[in-house]
């Protein structure tokens, strides 16, 4: 309890020097004291971060779901845009003193030149009697003008840079993901599986942000490929059966020759996971919870509960999931976190289908996320197993994707005896 509460103080001191640091750059530097720009300034720097913690924790604390959609667009997308807006006037730090210079130079170049004086003894007129220095007000106005000039260009520059980043990220999300298609050789596979195709789909995070039309979305671009199978590897919702039962329907509709199979993800578990299990049995999908089928083409497909299910003493049984198999035939793996592939490695898995990692989603999230996941996207070999991570078709959080743009992978299974 200690170490959490030091933890918020961190995380809410870590927020507020971030919103001070944006006020002063984009508000106070900018505006005139006590003007209405100021004041409205002030207020939306306010505001915004109140309805980002809104967002964060309204689903958790079972707040009503018009509520939880209410804030989720601006709270989210407020997150989106502080991250890059802080990147910009980062980087805006190093032009500004440029800038500074610049202009002074411009105002020294176009000042008056200054008016020579006469020798007293050489000129005819009467010397008249010496007046008091001016004071330097037009200069002082100058250089506030200046200062309030380069302020202004990288603050705007700033927040056209992040709005522009945003925006498009965001268009990326609701455009829906794109098909991408994935080669993968298995020495396993039986001349009459090659060419065989799977549908893998993970992270489509329905919730007060992505809905029914997002899913609908899915499973069109889903069904004009025309899979053998369907694999949907976990983080499929960011809500309850309640809430979200609707926006899943359209899953129903999913059509492949061998069927729909579904594994948990860690955000199921945050949201009712055995009443998502049965709902999604109802909406015709085959979850495989630590389970094995055979597949006719010749091979088996497994699946095993996501590692969040631990804390409530579930998670990935691979004893029960592939204990008993026999190893002559090729095995595919469905686990959501790329992070089980040692144990996929110690079980004889030829291929895991993963997702969980959102190829990063907000760049340079990538790099974080190469910290805690062996691989952040596309295939890699560990040993004799294969893993294909997906970059999900949805976002966790805003609904943005910057670098890291979502799709639905088309794998297609390659016989070494073809």
């Amino acid at each position: 309890m200690v170490v959490f509460l030091l933890v918020l103080v961190v995380v809410l001191a870590l927020l507020g020097g971030v919103h001070w640091y944006v006020w002063r750059r984009l508000v106070r530097d900018v505006t005139v004291p006590r003007s209405l720009a100021r004041r409205v300034g002030t207020a939306v720097v306010v505001v915004l971060p109140l309805l980002s913690i809104a967002a964060l924790v309204s689903s958790r604390a079972g707040a009503p779901f018009v509520l939880q959609q209410v804030v989720a667009w601006p709270g989210f997308l407020w997150l989106a845009v502080l991250l890059y807006l802080v990147m910009a006037l980062l980087v805006g730090e190093a032009v500004r003193p440029l800038l500074r210079a610049w202009t002074g130079r411009r105002a020294a170049a176009a000042a008056p030149a200054e008016p020579v004086t006469v020798p007293a003894a050489e000129s005819a007129e009467p010397v008249p009697a010496e007046e008091p220095a001016p004071v330097a007000g037009p200069q002082v106005e100058s250089d506030l003008s200046r200062r309030l000039f380069v302020s202004r260009v990288v603050a705007g520059s700033a927040a056209a840079v992040a709005v522009g980043t945003v925006g498009y990220g965001t268009y990326g999300v609701l455009r829906g993901p794109r098909v991408k298609r994935v080669t993968v050789s298995l020495a396993k596979i039986p001349r009459a599986a090659h060419g065989y195709r799977i549908a893998v789909v993970s992270d489509i995070h329905l919730g007060p942000i992505l809905g029914r039309a997002h899913t609908q979305r899915i499973v069109d671009t889903i069904n004009a490929t025309q899979p053998d199978l369907i694999a949907v590897v976990g983080d499929l919702v960011d809500g309850t059966v309640e809430n979200l039962g609707p926006a899943a329907e359209p899953l129903a509709r999913l059509r492949a020759r061998h069927g729909s199979f579904f594994v948990t993800g860690n955000h199921e578990y945050f949201s009712g996971a055995d009443a998502w299990v049965d709902h999604v049995r109802e909406l015709g999908l085959h979850p495989l919870r630590n389970a094995r089928v055979e597949v006719p083409a010749g091979f088996d497909l497994a699946g095993v509960d996501d590692v969040a299910g631990e804390s409530i003493g579930e998670g990935p049984d691979f004893g029960r999931a592939l204990g008993d198999r026999d190893r002559s035939r090729a095995a595919v793996l469905l686990a959501h976190q790329p992070i089980v592939v040692h144990d996929a490695v110690r079980h004889g898995v030829d291929l895991q289908l993963s997702g969980h990692t959102h190829g990063g989603q907000l760049w340079p999230g990538n790099h974080l996320a190469e910290l805690a996941n062996p691989t952040v996207a596309g295939l890699e070999r560990y040993g004799d197993t294969q893993l294909y991570v997906s970059r999900g078709a949805g976002a966790w959080g805003p609904p943005v994707r910057v670098g890291a743009p979502s799709d639905i992978t088309i794998v297609e299974l390659a016989s070494k005896q073809a």
